[in-house]
């Protein structure tokens, strides 16, 4: 089995409303596929280590109270993905962000290195942010010449069953890959603010969801190419759409239920940024589910299925 370290708040009170904790969890190839899960429960998260499947990728889900983050709460992570190792990082359900008191923002942080060879997915479900949360995390990367990466990032507008859209203070994601240690490949953060001249739903009008979908290196090559031409396809025929239908709030013309773009980037096209806003958050995980299906033979899983 993988070793893990975990290591508690300085105080020791692991089940505080704000705790602070870090994972250290080194992705070994298992050789055994019967070999027993592991749990690593802390407050407020859990972990869980399922044995590797029949291709012997490590999954390392994330579920429990993580998904309802507390005022204050930090959870840090820490993942080595050793040479020729692939580790699919997942949730349970979205992680929910509860409201912010004195103004207090709730944080989660994730390093993660890539050995050459190695392939490591990030898939969570979105994050959804209640009323007045305030909520920022970061994602640091680092890659070798021959890694491969596949990371998720996304959010919805809230709860709105209870009437909530895009209701809360503050939404902070930063996403920071480099390759070799140290030289910068892709540089990006999503900062969603409720200020006092626009509210975060009069500038996102009716979509209710963004999402971002990063993937890079040899390996994802295929669905890389894959999603670029999708892409083209799908927005050509829903701005052809939109451009003949006429809308009924008077602006011109209707609004795809889902627009998107791909860009490549780093040297020689290395890596591909897929940006999404829809108006549902089914149709995300419609996209997603069909855009990633080509992961299933490099980590024995279909995403979002």
């Amino acid at each position: 089995m993988p070793r893990h370290h975990l290591v508690p708040s300085s105080d020791g009170a692991a089940s505080s409303p704000a705790t602070l904790l870090l994972l250290r969890l080194p992705c070994f190839f298992s050789g055994d596929p019967s070999s027993s899960p592991a749990t690593l429960l802390l407050s407020p998260v859990a972990v869980v280590l399922p044995h590797s499947n029949r291709l012997g990728v490590q999954k390392l889900m994330l579920f429990g109270s993580t998904l309802s983050l507390m005022v204050g709460d930090c959870i840090s992570f820490d993942i080595t993905v050793e040479d020729d190792c692939t580790a699919v990082l997942t949730t349970q359900a979205s992680t929910k962000v509860y409201k912010s008191v004195a103004l207090k923002c709730s944080e989660q942080i994730m390093e993660a290195s890539i050995g050459n060879g190695g392939l490591l997915v990030v898939i969570p479900d979105p994050v959804t942010c209640f009323s007045t949360a305030k909520y920022s995390q970061k994602q640091v990367l680092r890659i070798m010449s021959g890694s491969s990466l596949l990371v998720v990032d996304w959010i919805t507008s809230g709860r709105h069953e209870s009437g909530e859209k895009w209701d809360f203070i503050l939404y902070k994601s930063t996403n920071h890959i480099y390759i070799m240690e140290t030289k910068p490949l892709f540089l990006d953060t999503v900062l969603l603010e409720n200020g006092n001249v626009t509210s975060i739903a009069e500038r996102m009008q009716d979509y209710q969801v963004i999402a971002m979908v990063i993937l890079l290196g040899p390996k994802l090559k295929h669905i890389q190419n894959q999603i670029q031409e999708d892409v083209k396809k799908i927005m050509s025929e829903q701005l052809s759409m939109g451009g003949r239908t006429k809308a009924i709030n008077g602006d011109g013309y209707t609004k795809p239920p889902l627009v998107a773009s791909c860009n490549s980037f780093g040297p020689k096209g290395i890596g591909s940024v897929v940006r999404i806003a829809a108006t549902t958050t089914e149709s995300v995980y419609g996209f997603l589910r069909s855009q990633l299906a080509g992961l299933e033979p490099l980590s024995g899983l279909c995403p979002y299925h």
